[in-house]
């Protein structure tokens, strides 16, 4: 259960890194934030959030030429960090596979033709215009391309 609960937030978290962020000034004067803003604004791209601190560069992981060590406790540790190492590239692949799939469904939807509709920030329904629709159908390919390529 436990674990099951860390891979969903896991998930979460990659998708929400992935997804691009924009910043812009609405009708108001308020600033705003979010991946899509809204027609005719001046958004502002922002910059990804940075990698994690404390996952070692590849390059950095033990050579396969390297002889183990002999300190039984030191082998242990290696083999832990790499255990570690595997289900982390394991969690994001599995990320990465539900990343595709949304961006696929995504870009179905705003490819099929029927009219696409949001929620606004006073939760009033409305719908994308023709234009809308295919700025939308930009940024769902961009992301089937970087999660499915």
């Amino acid at each position: 259960m436990h674990k099951a609960i860390v891979l969903v937030v896991s998930c979460l978290f990659a998708a929400a890194a992935s997804a691009q962020q924009y910043k812009w000034v609405d009708q108001d004067g308020k600033v705003r934030y979010g991946d899509t803003p809204p027609p005719g604004a001046k958004a502002q791209r922002l910059k990804p959030p940075p990698a994690p601190i404390g996952t070692p560069p590849p390059a950095a992981a033990a050579k396969k030429g390297d002889k183990p060590p002999a300190n039984p406790e030191e082998r242990k540790r290696q083999e832990d960090a790499q255990k570690a190492q595997q289900k982390q590239a394991e969690e994001q692949a599995s990320a990465k596979r539900e990343n595709c799939a949304r961006a696929q469904e995504s870009l179905r939807a705003l490819e099929s033709g029927q009219r696409v509709a949001r929620v606004d920030s006073k939760g009033e329904r409305y719908y994308l215009e023709d234009a809308q629709i295919a700025q939308e159908a930009v940024r769902a390919r961009q992301m089937v391309q970087q999660n499915c390529g």
